[in-house]
C-alpha cells in the first residue's frame, strides 16, 4: 500500500490552544518532536503559509501546511481542540479538528497530492464525524490512518 503521508500515534493529541498563533505554535512543536524537526523552522514555514490567506477548510477543519527542509517524505499530525477556535475559515466556522502536514521543500506534487488526500478524507462524512464526535487519541489515528490506507489503495 502506498501511504500518501506517514502519521505516527504520538501526532495526535487533544489540546486546547486559545487562538491561531496558539495552534500553530503547538502544531511546530509538536512535529519538532515527534518526527524529530527544528521547531522554529516549522513554525515560521506554517506562519508564511498562513499569511497567504487562512487554511482553515470549513466544516469545522484547518489543514496547515508547509514545505521544509529535512524530510524525506510528507508527515502529519492531528490536533484534536478541546475547545472550537476561530482560524479564519471561508465558511466562519469556528475549528476543532486541525490536520496539519509538512512535506519536504521540493516536493512538489508530493506535497499536493498529500494535500488532496487530506481533503477527501476529511470531506467524507463519516470520517468527519468519526473526527469530530472522537474523544481519545487512539480514536482519532485510527480514523485517520485506516481512511488514509484506504484512500491510497
Amino acid at each position: 500500500m502506498n501511504v500518501i503521508f506517514k502519521l505516527l500515534p504520538e501526532a495526535v493529541w487533544i489540546d486546547s490552544p486559545a487562538d491561531k498563533p496558539a495552534i500553530l505554535a503547538a502544531l511546530a512543536t509538536r512535529f519538532a518532536k515527534v518526527y524529530a524537526l527544528d521547531r522554529e523552522e516549522v513554525l515560521e514555514g506554517l506562519e508564511e503559509r498562513e499569511a497567504l490567506g487562512s487554511t482553515g477548510f470549513g466544516r469545522g477543519v484547518a489543514l496547515p501546511h508547509a514545505r521544509i527542509e529535512g524530510l524525506s517524505r510528507p508527515v502529519a499530525a492531528l490536533l484534536k481542540l478541546a475547545r472550537p477556535a476561530d482560524f479564519g475559515a471561508a465558511d466562519r466556522m469556528p475549528v476543532d479538528i486541525v490536520i496539519g502536514l509538512l512535506s519536504p521543500i521540493n516536493a512538489g506534487a508530493t506535497h499536493l497530492h498529500a494535500l488532496a488526500a487530506l481533503s477527501r478524507l476529511v470531506r467524507d462524512e463519516d470520517i468527519h464525524r468519526g473526527l469530530s464526535e472522537a474523544t481519545d487519541t487512539e480514536t482519532l489515528y485510527a480514523l485517520l490512518t485506516n481512511a488514509s490506507d484506504r484512500d491510497a489503495a
